[in-house]
């Protein structure tokens, strides 16, 4: 499994090596001491969850107060485009935008540190998303910021298809930054 750092602080991009046959394929999704060595703790995990969603939908952008919340991301099904901001107002990438794509072919999968904003669409019909995070969910914690703000300049490669009302009704970036 190939380990690279991603262009926000802290954001690891693993790619493993799939064993392809006949029969179609076998690769390992996690590997604990891989990680391990890469500067994630392993053991941290807590719980694993997994969505799907159609083409177009956008989920995001997400993020957890209080200690935040590590997560690592792959898409078991489809294509997504992942999208990261940097929220971190101590980190050397703060405010940065990063976009990542993830898909069953090659089964890369991204840890995004606490404070990192999360979000992402569809790009095929459907995509499945797993979520491995490192605290148990407390929804007291979420925030969440308009994907569609001009300050983000999100790069969505499609229309935005169904959102959530909460993510709909999101605020702009300048309208939270005093909660991180």
């Amino acid at each position: 499994m190939n380990v690279e750092s991603g262009a926000i602080a802290g954001v690891l991009l693993f790619t493993p090596t799939p064993f392809t046959d006949d029969r179609g394929f076998f690769t390992r999704t996690f590997d604990s001491d891989v990680a391990t060595q890469a500067g994630v703790d392993a053991q941290s995990f807590r719980q694993d969850s997994q969505s799907r969603s159609h083409r177009g939908v956008i989920r995001g952008m997400h993020l957890r107060t209080g200690a935040g919340e590590a997560k690592l991301v792959r898409c078991s099904y489809g294509a997504i485009l992942d999208v990261l901001v940097d929220l971190r107002p101590d980190s050397p990438t703060f405010r940065t935008l990063a976009t990542y794509e993830l898909d069953d072919v090659s089964h890369r999968s991204l840890y995004i540190p606490a404070g990192v904003a999360h979000g992402w669409q569809a790009l095929s019909e459907p995509a499945d998303v797993c979520y491995r995070i490192d605290r148990e969910h407390d929804p007291r914690e979420d925030l969440t910021i308009a994907y569609d703000d001009p300050e983000l300049a999100i790069p969505w490669p499609l229309p935005a298809g169904v959102t959530s009302e909460r993510d709909r009704s999101a605020p702009r970036l300048a309208e939270i930054l005093h909660l991180l």
